[in-house]
């Protein structure tokens, strides 16, 4: 006879929802915008092969998906339109979708002409940036348009590629060209800007959340620098000139949080730390250590365990010891320059090549250790992986891909 004790809880277990029993990946580098999946099941014993359960083209762009209970948001381009679709995550139906004509990526960035901007997905909303600047704002379950604007003129080189972040009722994207863009707050609800900062033009990088003691504050790699504005009203609270060296280097890689510690990277200037401290009515960037050995361009890096992973332009897989700034070890990898992605799935880390090779190491600062390797796609994956409980979401060119490891 079941106690009334017992009872009560699996009464109670039936009504739980199940985006409760899976962790979500509602943004760009997911839910803490770290690249760390929460909710990784990994097997006693990892399989030959992952299982494909669905595959659905939804067309070209290397924007992530996000996935928030059980729908998956991707936003891509196709057939003359930018367009944002809703899928159920387990079976890859087409739930609803969300289109306005746009046209492709063209000149520099015509190699890849699709969406580079992953969706955020709060509050019930889904907002999304075009590669023209266009901003979106739909109901996350019926797909109606909320608000869309593109009223901040101008365009980096290789088009728009932030992933807006949403904090506190706001929407947070970077805007703009190198030579004259910002940073721009819009009101969640209604779409009004709340405030704007442009001291600096925009490059390929997307915006972070950092929390000294009260003060909540948005950092960004923008064209030429590093700040951080207050996410109340975009005043300027600090800044750390990072400007490109060369004609082919550009800002591109998210700064990483770690408690008031920044790290952040760019193409030919290493690794740096910086310690964000309140000094009174203002704030200062005391820098912790700089590593010049190892740069990134093209990818982030991942922090776990006080170690900084990540890959190199030049195709070096990298460990970095983020109290010291000290290099553990580096791993040739065969890549494409620099392009990857890694996930921070507990006991191991996964790297997705743009091949479609999806490469699982061990977290350690003793060497390169492969665990195991997948072959996920026949190429042209430049999205994030989306990695939880024992699925793996793949974009590539055209498609999204539901794998499982079982």
């Amino acid at each position: 006879m079941i106690q009334p004790r017992i009872a009560l809880s699996l009464f109670l277990l039936a009504f739980v929802p199940i985006a409760a029993w899976s962790a979500d990946w509602p943004q760009w580098r997911g839910p803490n915008r770290d690249g760390k999946a929460v909710a990784f099941d990994a097997p006693k014993t990892w399989p030959k092969e992952l299982t494909k359960k669905w595959s659905v083209s939804v067309g070209d762009g290397v924007a992530s998906p996000a996935l928030v209970g059980d729908k998956l948001y991707v936003f891509s381009w196709q057939g003359g339109n930018e367009i944002t679709r809703c899928l159920d995550a387990g079976t890859g139906k087409e739930i609803w979708q969300d289109k306005y004509e746009a046209a492709a990526a063209t000149g520099p960035a015509g190699g890849f002409k699709g969406a580079r901007g992953s969706p955020a997905v709060a509050d019930g909303k889904v907002v999304t940036l075009g590669v023209r600047g266009t901003v979106s704002c739909l109901d996350a379950a019926s797909g109606k348009k909320l608000w869309r604007k593109n009223d901040f003129s101008g365009l980096p080189k290789f088009l728009a590629s932030c992933s807006p972040i949403v904090v506190d009722g706001l929407c947070v994207v970077q805007l703009g060209g190198e030579s004259s863009g910002g940073i721009v707050g819009y009101d969640l609800a209604t779409g009004n800007e709340k405030w704007k900062w442009t001291g600096d033009g925009t490059a390929y990088a997307s915006p972070v959340l950092l929390t000294v003691g009260d003060a909540k504050m948005i950092v960004a790699e923008t064209a030429r620098k590093l700040v951080g504005v207050g996410l109340a009203n975009g005043e300027l609270l600090w800044e750390i000139p990072f400007a490109v060296t060369g004609a082919r280097g550009y800002n591109a890689a998210t700064p990483m949080v770690d408690g008031p510690t920044v790290l952040y990277t760019g193409s030919g200037r290493g690794t740096r730390a910086v310690k964000i401290e309140n000094q009174g009515d203002a704030f200062a960037a005391k820098e912790s250590w700089s590593n010049p050995e190892n740069s990134v361009q093209f990818n982030t890096p991942v922090l776990k365990n006080g170690l900084v992973f990540g890959l190199s332009s030049g195709d070096n897989l990298f460990c970095i010891n983020a109290q010291t700034g000290k290099t553990a070890w580096t791993s040739s990898i065969r890549g494409r320059k620099g392009y990857g992605s890694i996930v921070d799935a507990g006991p191991a880390l996964f790297l997705l090549t743009p091949s479609g090779q999806l490469v699982v190491f061990e977290p350690t600062d003793k060497e390169f250790k492969e665990i195991a390797s997948y072959k996920v796609a026949s190429g042209d994956t430049y999205a994030y992986p989306i990695i939880t409980d024992k699925r793996v979401f793949i974009k590539d060119k055209d498609s999204v891909t539901l794998w499982t490891i079982e």
